[in-house]
């Protein structure tokens, strides 16, 4: 599995911002209030919370593991596969509904004297705010899960060992 790049998620952050900008100046024009909805950034904040839970969770149960405590739980792989994927993905997803969320509030922040518009730009903050949990959580999750490198193969010239 290929690790999360910051460059990746950082262009989807940008490029679905651009769009959402500039969508929201094209719904502007036509009259209606582009929304952010109350729920945006408390779903994100709950998989943050989900995805970090399992992160420390897995990382306990991995350490436990390593110093062979008696009765200690092991991780199965293909459910730290899992666990990687999924976090993968929410970082992904999050990336792209902070920088929609962002960009609709940067439009927004040009208009804050209305009250109604002031809330979704604070909603929209919120919003930028949790998905950067998200990531963080996720990019803690692959941390914690990532598999020891071997010392024997990394150096150039090393013997196979037998």
């Amino acid at each position: 599995m290929r690790e999360l790049r910051i460059r990746v998620l950082a262009g989807v952050f940008v490029v679905a911002g651009v769009l959402s900008w500039a969508g929201a100046r094209l719904w502007n024009s036509i009259g209606t209030l582009p929304s952010v909805p109350v729920a945006a950034p408390i779903v994100l904040a709950l998989i943050a919370v989900v995805l970090l839970s399992t992160a420390l969770s897995l990382r306990a149960r991995l350490r436990a593991q390593r110093e062979r405590r008696p009765g200690a739980k092991g991780v199965d792989p293909l459910m730290a596969a899992r666990a990687v994927v999924f976090g993968q993905a929410s970082a992904l997803v999050a990336a792209l509904v902070a920088g929609m969320y962002g960009g609709t509030g940067v439009f927004l922040l040009e208009q804050l004297d209305i009250p109604a518009r002031r809330d979704q730009a604070i909603y929209a903050g919120f919003s930028v705010l949790a998905g950067v949990g998200v990531i963080a959580a996720a990019m803690f999750l692959e941390r914690v899960c990532k598999l020891p490198e071997d010392d024997d193969q990394n150096h150039p010239g090393a013997e196979p060992v037998a």
